[in-house]
Formats: C-alpha cells, sequence, structure tokens
C-alpha cells in the first residue's frame, strides 16, 4: 500500500527525470502511467490535490491539460521524492 506522500513523489521523480520544470510540460494523463492498476484513482485524485498546493503548475491547452513543476517549491519536493526514494 502506497502513502499519499510517496505517490506524490513518484509523480514528482517521474516530472523530474523527464526534466519538466517552468516552461517544459508533459500532459496530465501521461502522470498515472506506471501506477498498480488500484492506485491509478488514488493517483488523480492526488495530481489534483498537488495543483491545487502548487506543486504542479497546469498550462491548459486545445488538445488538453499539461503540467510542470513549481520550482519555488524545491524543499517540499525534494521532501517528497525522498520519501518515494526510500520505498523503492
Amino acid at each position: 500500500m502506497w502513502t499519499d506522500d510517496e505517490i506524490k513523489g513518484k509523480i514528482l521523480h517521474k516530472l523530474t527525470r523527464l526534466g519538466k520544470f517552468k516552461h517544459s510540460h508533459t500532459s496530465i494523463d501521461n502522470l498515472p502511467k506506471g501506477f498498480p492498476a488500484h492506485e491509478i484513482g488514488r493517483a488523480k485524485t492526488l495530481i489534483k490535490d498537488m495543483k491545487k498546493e502548487q506543486l504542479l503548475l497546469a498550462k491548459p491547452t486545445s488538445y488538453g491539460e499539461e503540467v510542470s513543476i513549481n520550482l519555488e517549491k524545491t524543499g517540499e519536493i525534494h521532501k517528497l521524492i525522498e520519501t518515494f526514494l526510500k520505498k523503492i
């Protein structure tokens, strides 16, 4: 069973590896990919929470919503990524 912080950490780790900062975005639909099937719903809910917490910055486009990492929240983002890396 994954904790909320571990799921958030995995999402942020994925975006970090892909270099999705500031002006580089990825589709919000790609973020839950890679989670076990029973965790995808929770991951989608937590992605919405991460947008509210401003860990993720949203960019609406004509072909769907895209997100990137908010560099102003670097300290919190590093903590969440470390939490995820301790799990694996």
